[in-house]
C-alpha cells in the first residue's frame, strides 16, 4: 500500500471519524448558539423596527444561497464527484484548476449584478418597504456572500469526501463570530448597516477556517489521471436545488407581504421564526443521524427496512416538536420575554411576537415532516422531483392565504399561511412515500401522530394553568409551565399508548425479532409491518451492512458521501 493510502487508511478508521463526529457536533452546536446570541444582541440593540426590517430584507440573499451553496446542492453534488476522484486515485487539482475559477467567476458576475440591481431587488422582494435606503445598502454588502459561501461550499464538500469535517463544521461559528465583532465595533457609528458588514466579513472567514485543510488536501493530491465530468451530478441536483428554493420561497412570500404592513412585521415575524425554529432543528438532528442507514437500506433495494425506519423516526421526531409545540403555544410570552425584551425590544413587541410564535408553532410538525420526508426520497437511487412539487403547491397555499388576509389579520395571517402550507405539503408528501419510497404504515403513522397531537393538546392546557396561576417572576411562570407541559406530554403519551414509545426501543429494526402483529389490531393488513422469514434475511443482512457503514463512516470511498449529509438547517 502506497503512503497516501495507507495515510487516507488512518483518515477512515473508526477512532479517527467518531472523533470527528464528535468535534463536528460541537461546533455545529457552538456556531447554532451564536447565531442566536446574535439574533438576541440585534434586538436588545435595534429592537423591531423599519431598520430592521431592511436589514432583514438583505438578509434574504444569505439566506438563500446558503442551503444551495453551501448545505444542500454544493454538498450533493461535489461530494460524490470527489469521491469518485479518491476511488480512481486521481487528485484534486484538475478539478480545482477547471471548475473553481469557472464557479467563481459565474458567481462574481451575479454578485455584480445583485450590488448594481440592488434598488429593483428590494423593490420585488419587499415593495413599499418603509426604509429602502437603508435596504440598499444591505443588499450590496450582502451581494458578496454569493461569491464567498460558493468557495466555503467547495471547500466543504472537498474536505468531507477527504473525510476531514472539523474545519466544515466550524464555518458558521466563524461567521457568526465576524456578525457579532462588527456589530459590537460598527453599531454605534453606522447602526444596522454594521450587521450587513459583518455578514460580509463573516463569510470571509468561512473560507479562512477551511484554507489550511483545503490547501493541504491539494498540496498531498497525486499528478492528475484524468478529467472529471459533473454533467451527470448536475441532473442529479436539480430536483433538490428546486426543492430547497422552493422551501426558502416561503421566506420571500412572508417578507413581499409583510413589506406592506406597519413597520417592524417582519422583524417580529423573523423574531418568532428563530425561536420556533429550535425545535424543528433539533428533531432533525436525530434524522440527520439515521440518514445514513435509510440511504443504505434504500441503496439494497430493503423498502420495508426503509419503511420502518421512516415511521421509527417520524415517532420520535414528532414526539419531540409536538412537545415543544405545546410548551410555546403555552408559554410563548415568557419565551420572547425572557430571551428579546431588552434593550430596544419593547413589551409591545413582546406581545406582538408572542402571538406570531404561537401561530408559527402549529406549523413545526408540518416543517419536520417535510424534512423527514425529502431526506427518504432523496435517499433513493434516481433522482426525484415530488418533494419540489409537494412544496410548490403548499407554497402556493401560503401565498393564497397570506395574500387575502394580511391586510385584515396581519402578521397573524402570515404565520398561520406559513403553517397551513407546510403542513399541507407534509401530508402530502407523507403519503407519497407509500407510493414512491417504500410500503410505509400510513394508517399506523396517522395513528401515531394523532396521539401525540392530543397528549400535546394536554400538555399545552396544563402548561397554560401552570404558568397562569402564579404571581411570580415571568423565569418561575416559565419554569412551572415548562415543568408542566413535560410531565403531562410524557403521561399522556405513554397513556395514549405504550407502543408509541416502547416498539422504539424494543422492536429491533436492524435485525432481530419483529412482533408487531400482537400490538395494535389490523397490522396485518400494512405490508410493511409484516415480517416474514425473508424479511428477517434482508434485515440482518442490511443490519451487518449498517454496522460495517457506521463503523467508518462509509468504509469505502463510494459510499462516504452518504454518511456526510449537512445537520438540516442551522440557524444562521
Amino acid at each position: 500500500m502506497t503512503e497516501r493510502g495507507e495515510r487516507l487508511r488512518k483518515e477512515r478508521a473508526p477512532g479517527s471519524v467518531g472523533r470527528a463526529a464528535m468535534v463536528s457536533g460541537v461546533l455545529i452546536a457552538a456556531g447554532t448558539g451564536l447565531g442566536f446570541l446574535r439574533d438576541l444582541v440585534m434586538a436588545d440593540l435595534f429592537g423591531a423596527s423599519g431598520s430592521t426590517d431592511a436589514f432583514l430584507v438583505a438578509w434574504t440573499i444569505p439566506e438563500t444561497v446558503s442551503p444551495l451553496l453551501i448545505e444542500d446542492a454544493m454538498a450533493l453534488l461535489m461530494v460524490p464527484v470527489i469521491t469518485r476522484l479518491l476511488a480512481r486515485g486521481d487528485g484534486l487539482r484538475p478539478l480545482v484548476g477547471t471548475a473553481l475559477p469557472r464557479m467563481v467567476l459565474g458567481l462574481s458576475v451575479i454578485t455584480g449584478a445583485l450590488a448594481f440591481a440592488a434598488p429593483a431587488v428590494v423593490d420585488a422582494l419587499a415593495p413599499g418597504l418603509a426604509e429602502q435606503g437603508p435596504a440598499v445598502q444591505c443588499v450590496r454588502l450582502t451581494a458578496v456572500t454569493v461569491v464567498t459561501f460558493g468557495v466555503a461550499g467547495f471547500m466543504s464538500a472537498t474536505l468531507r469526501a477527504h473525510h476531514r469535517f472539523g474545519p466544515p463544521a466550524a464555518i458558521y461559528l466563524a461567521y457568526n463570530v465576524g456578525i457579532l465583532a462588527l456589530i459590537a465595533g460598527l453599531s454605534g457609528a453606522v447602526g444596522i448597516t454594521s450587521a450587513a458588514i459583518g455578514v460580509a466579513a463573516g463569510s470571509f472567514l468561512m473560507v479562512a477556517v477551511q484554507l489550511p485543510a483545503f490547501v493541504r488536501c491539494l498540496r498531498d493530491a497525486p499528478a492528475p489521471a484524468g478529467s472529471v465530468d459533473v454533467r451527470l451530478g448536475l441532473a442529479a441536483i436539480a430536483p433538490i436545488v428546486v426543492y430547497t428554493v422552493t422551501r426558502q420561497a416561503q421566506v420571500f412570500v412572508e417578507r413581499f407581504l409583510g413589506a406592506g404592513l406597519a413597520a417592524g412585521s417582519i422583524s417580529h415575524l423573523n423574531y418568532a421564526q428563530k425561536v420556533a425554529q429550535v425545535p424543528m432543528v433539533l428533531s432533525l438532528l436525530i434524522v440527520t443521524v439515521t440518514f445514513p442507514r435509510l440511504a443504505r437500506a434504500s441503496a439494497d433495494g430493503d423498502t420495508a427496512q426503509v419503511a420502518r425506519r421512516i415511521r421509527q423516526d417520524l415517532a420520535v421526531a414528532s414526539a419531540m416538536v409536538l412537545a415543544a409545540t405545546a410548551f410555546l403555544v403555552a408559554c410563548a410570552p415568557a419565551v420572547i420575554g425572557v430571551l428579546f425584551e431588552h434593550g430596544e425590544f419593547t413589551s409591545a413587541d413582546t406581545a406582538s411576537t408572542a402571538a406570531i410564535l404561537r401561530v408559527y408553532a402549529l406549523g413545526l410538525w408540518g416543517q419536520m415532516a417535510v424534512g423527514l420526508a425529502a431526506r427518504a426520497f432523496f435517499a433513493g437511487r434516481k433522482p426525484t422531483w415530488r418533494p419540489a412539487a409537494v412544496l410548490a403547491a403548499g407554497l402556493a397555499v401560503t401565498a393564497a392565504i397570506g395574500g387575502a388576509f394580511a391586510a385584515s389579520a396581519g402578521t397573524l395571517a402570515l404565520a398561520a399561511a406559513n403553517a397551513a402550507g407546510i403542513t399541507l405539503a407534509a401530508v402530502l408528501m407523507l403519503a407519497g412515500l407509500r407510493r414512491g419510497v417504500a410500503p410505509v404504515p400510513l394508517r399506523r403513522v396517522a395513528a401515531d401522530v394523532s396521539r401525540l397531537v392530543l397528549a400535546a393538546a394536554g400538555a399545552c392546557a396544563a402548561g397554560m394553568l401552570a404558568a397562569g396561576a402564579l404571581d411570580a417572576p415571568v423565569l418561575l411562570q416559565l419554569a412551572a409551565g415548562g415543568l408542566a407541559v413535560a410531565a403531562v406530554f410524557a403521561v399522556l403519551a405513554v397513556l395514549a399508548g405504550p407502543d408509541l414509545v416502547a416498539p422504539r426501543i424494543a422492536s429491533r429494526p436492524f435485525g432481530g425479532r419483529h412482533r408487531r402483529g400482537r400490538i395494535e389490531s389490523g397490522d396485518s393488513s400494512e405490508q410493511a409491518d409484516r415480517t416474514d422469514s425473508s424479511d428477517r434475511t434482508g434485515a440482518a443482512a442490511g443490519a451487518g451492512a449498517a454496522a460495517g457503514a457506521g463503523a467508518d463512516g462509509g468504509g469505502h470511498p463510494a459510499r462516504a458521501a452518504g454518511t456526510d449529509v449537512p445537520l438540516g438547517r442551522p440557524l444562521r
